[in-house]
């Protein structure tokens, strides 16, 4: 008997249906503790969306970490900044398992990596092992917790990607166990007229809405009286039933009349689109106030492929004598909901709070090249460097150039070149690009240096100047004292600074061969584990060498004794 083909089709439609994306009851927990987060994926980082989930590890180092299934290790790095100590486990059913922040490896991996930061002489390193020749199974201890690179407090970053584009997805959609039973919380509620003639609440700047909570647990916004095309943000945050930690939501969800104009959810995202963040919030809202309104509506320049629904871009038409009910929903990934209900009445008003917009003789096309000459420096923007055209504010001074402020996003790197002509070869020697902070202190960039023209590329905006740093780095030892004893000491440790342009580089050698010293910019410390290398005299002679970011390099030499 043969089977209709649409039979077969709609069968196996339906086995699809049933399956879920997302492998349930496969991978167990990286860590053997209750999982409580400090931070949840898709959270709103500077630039980026958070790529994992950030274990809580009860304020310790040196917790086991374990291999969430049989696989074999695809990569290590470690760096001095981002994600520390990382390692990489890739899995037969077609996903990648990533540990972040590490303390250390489990002791085959730990030889391994030393053997190569050995050969390399270097502390920072990325490996690539051949496929199956660091296998790992399910439930062994592949590291211990840690708080190395630019994690603030001892905690496991932990990611689940697709091990063929190595895009990242929500490792709780995995069946990882999180207690959560508390609904996401409410900030703040905004509404932005979005064409030229729009206008919110007699404005046409955004506004920020009052709101109550109904006895029904819903939040109620006063009135709005609206014309043209308005959008509205939200600032919101979840939170779970054992932390008190304020993590990202999972979805948001905007309905117009009972129609959905925005859905966007963060199963899962692209590392290639992780920057559109900043066409996701409102930057310039952020870069007065540090915190971050997410947008219900698509702004220029936005390719973020979080969206299941878009409707006219998430923009509402609101026009006169017509009433709409605007209904946002604030989710998180265990259905946890708040919901805004914004009423909304479409009135011409008179202005009240009437923005003007800032014109200056530069007017920036972002999708051409743009350069302009500051006298002592030029700047040059590449193509598509911002989301939209804008007036730039160019200010050129005696000594700095102010490239506008920090409420605009850079997508791309743009190049700031100076004159260095009026300096001596010997000033040269010790200058660098400086960007100046909030309270006018020198943050040193990357300079490259071609005669008299120094420059440097960046995506931070705002006042640029030359500095020189003449002093170089200090040396100082923590755990020991010159030609002491250090028999039953298991490592050595230093503290290393600089005053101005940062620690660029360090070397330290023992007996005149290179050993390994771990550098922790968080507490400016140098380590040496005296593990790593068998020592055959009882006097032992350590020097090490630190240069920092301008060139300027201190010496620090000292003896001691071991047996």
């Amino acid at each position: 008997m043969r089977v209709p083909a649409i039979v077969l089709f709609l069968l196996s439609f339906q086995l699809l249906l049933g399956q879920s994306p997302y492998p349930k009851e496969v991978f167990r927990p990286p860590l053997d503790i209750p999982l409580i987060l400090a931070g949840t994926f898709g959270e709103l980082r500077s630039n980026h969306f958070h790529s994992g989930i950030d274990i809580k590890t009860q304020q310790r180092q040196g917790l086991p970490v374990y291999a969430i299934a049989d696989g074999t290790v695809t990569r290590i790095k470690i760096s001095h900044w981002g994600y520390g100590k990382a390692l990489y486990i890739a899995h037969p059913n077609g996903y990648t398992s990533v540990y972040a922040h590490l303390q250390k490896f489990a002791p085959e991996i730990e030889q391994f990596v030393k053997q190569v930061q050995y050969q390399k002489q270097s502390y920072e390193v990325e490996i690539f092992p051949d496929f199956g020749e660091i296998k790992v199974n399910k439930d062994s201890i592949v590291a211990y917790t840690g708080n190395t690179g630019g994690s603030s407090g001892p905690h496991l970053h932990f990611e689940i990607r697709n091990s063929v584009n190595e895009k990242p997805t929500n490792p709780l959609l995995y069946g990882l166990e999180v207690r959560d039973a508390t609904n996401p919380s409410l900030v703040s509620l905004h509404a932005y007229p979005l064409s030229e003639q729009a206008q919110v609440n007699q404005s046409n700047e955004r506004v920020q809405l009052s709101y109550s909570k109904q006895a029904d647990g819903t939040y109620l916004a006063e009135k709005v009286n609206a014309l043209g095309t308005i959008g509205f943000g939200v600032n919101a945050f979840d939170r779970q039933d054992l932390a008190a930690n304020k993590n990202g939501v999972f979805a948001i969800e905007q309905r117009v009349n009972g129609k959905v104009y925005t859905d966007f959810d963060f199963d899962s995202f692209s590392f290639s689109e992780t920057r559109y963040i900043n066409t996701l919030i409102d930057y310039a809202y952020f870069g007065r106030n540090k915190q971050r309104i997410q947008q219900c509506f698509k702004a220029p320049g936005n390719k973020l492929s979080i969206y299941e629904t878009l409707y006219n871009d998430g923009k509402i038409e609101v026009k006169e004598g017509l009433t709409y009910n605007v209904e946002i929903d604030i989710k998180d990934l265990e259905g946890n909901t708040i919901r805004v209900i914004i009423p909304v009445e479409g009135v011409r008003e008179p202005l009240v709070r009437k923005s003007e917009q800032n014109r200056t003789p530069y007017f920036l096309k972002s999708d051409k090249p743009n350069n302009y000459d500051l006298g002592i420096a030029r700047v040059y923007f590449p193509e598509n460097t911002f989301y939209k055209d804008f007036y730039l504010d160019l200010q050129p001074g005696q000594d700095t150039v102010r490239i506008h402020n920090n409420r605009v996003p850079a997508h791309k790197n743009f190049t700031i070149a100076f004159d260095a002509s009026g300096f001596s070869p010997e000033e040269r020697q010790n200058l660098f690009i400086a960007h100046l902070d909030k309270d006018g202190k020198p943050q040193y960039m990357n300079t490259y240096k071609n005669g008299t023209s120094f420059s440097t590329r960046t995506r931070i905006l705002g006042t640029y100047t030359m500095a020189q740093d003449t002093v170089p780095p200090k040396i100082r030892p923590r755990n020991f004292k010159p030609k002491q004893w250090l028999t039953n000491y298991r490592y050595l440790s230093l503290r290393i600074s600089d005053d101005l342009s940062g620690i660029n580089s360090y070397k330290a050698t023992l007996n005149g061969e290179w050993i390994l010293m771990e550098y922790e910019p968080k507490t400016s410390t140098l380590t040496y584990n005296f593990d790593d290398v068998i020592l055959d005299k009882k006097q032992c002679q350590l020097e090490v060498v630190v240069t920092d970011n301008a060139g300027n390099s201190t010496t620090f030499s000292s003896s001691f004794f071991r047996r």
